[in-house]
């Protein structure tokens, strides 16, 4: 089989003295869904390696906005330690008392965009408390945001249209095809915005590889990323279910690599 250079461009990491707690947190949150590894950077390291990853795009969000700097410096740091394995996404929390200076951090040290999750974070997708959020980032950091869920409102593809429309310049990755569990309904909504990327993760075990083709087409080979949700997923797994979908070379080159480095600059 041919070696693809591969980004994984949704991979949650935790310090070790939590890693495991808030891994099986996540798994229980989505009762029970995926293998659920440890959430360890060095566990990361190895799955990565065993799938022949090259390069991972690692994150974690903060429940409180006290979490805000300690998680982002977290991030920062493994990525400087990851001799160039690494591109980190920071956190932010609507709640926070200063969030210009949290956006700013974000910046100074070094990440390239960032992870929100409203329905961890407990806010919705149009919640007013967003809008300075979205008006820091326009232009300058790319969300990647979890959307969709079947049990909540909070993520609903609904909430993101206005969005979308109002922050033409706002550059979003919508989780998981742009909507958990609700995968065809969020497409039909959410596709036709050229400013609104999606990633793969935690939705190709849900769906026959031809349905997975279409949403890909739906939003454009050029506009999808391979993503894992490690620890959730193990990324040889992964892998192998995104290799069962037809796609020409260009299209599987676009998906495992090039979208992410586009829209992340990675080199």
């Amino acid at each position: 089989m041919k070696q693809y250079k591969i980004i994984d461009a949704h991979c949650h990491i935790y310090p070790d003295k939590i890693a495991e707690k808030a891994a099986a947190a996540t798994c229980h949150f989505y009762e029970g869904l995926g293998s659920t590894l440890d959430g360890t950077v060095s566990t990361l390291s190895k799955e990565a390696e065993i799938a022949g990853i090259e390069h991972c795009i690692v994150q974690s969000v903060a429940t409180t906005p006290k979490q805000v700097s300690s998680i982002n410096n977290f991030i920062a740091n493994t990525v400087a330690e990851s001799g160039g394995k690494f591109t980190g996404l920071g956190t932010l929390h609507p709640d926070s008392s200063d969030i210009k200076a949290d956006v700013d951090e974000v910046i100074s040290l070094g990440l390239r965009g960032v992870k929100l999750h409203p329905d961890i974070q407990k806010f919705k997708i149009d919640d007013y408390r967003m809008l300075k959020i979205y008006e820091l980032c326009e232009g300058k950091l790319p969300l990647l945001i979890h959307t969709g869920d079947h049990r909540y409102d909070l993520s609903n593809p609904n909430r993101m249209m206005p969005i979308l429309d109002i922050y033409e310049n706002l550059t979003v990755i919508g989780a998981h095809f742009g909507g958990w569990s609700i995968w065809e309904a969020a497409t039909e909504k959410l596709s036709r915005y050229k400013n609104f990327y999606v990633d793969c993760s935690s939705s190709l075990y849900a769906m026959t590889p031809q349905k997975a083709k279409e949403l890909m087409q739906a939003y454009g080979t050029n506009r999808v990323l391979f993503g894992t949700d490690y620890p959730m997923w193990k990324p040889e797994e992964e892998l192998a279910r995104f290799m069962q979908i037809e796609l020409t070379e260009q299209e599987r080159e676009d998906i495992l690599y090039n979208n992410a480095a586009r829209l992340f600059a990675i080199q």
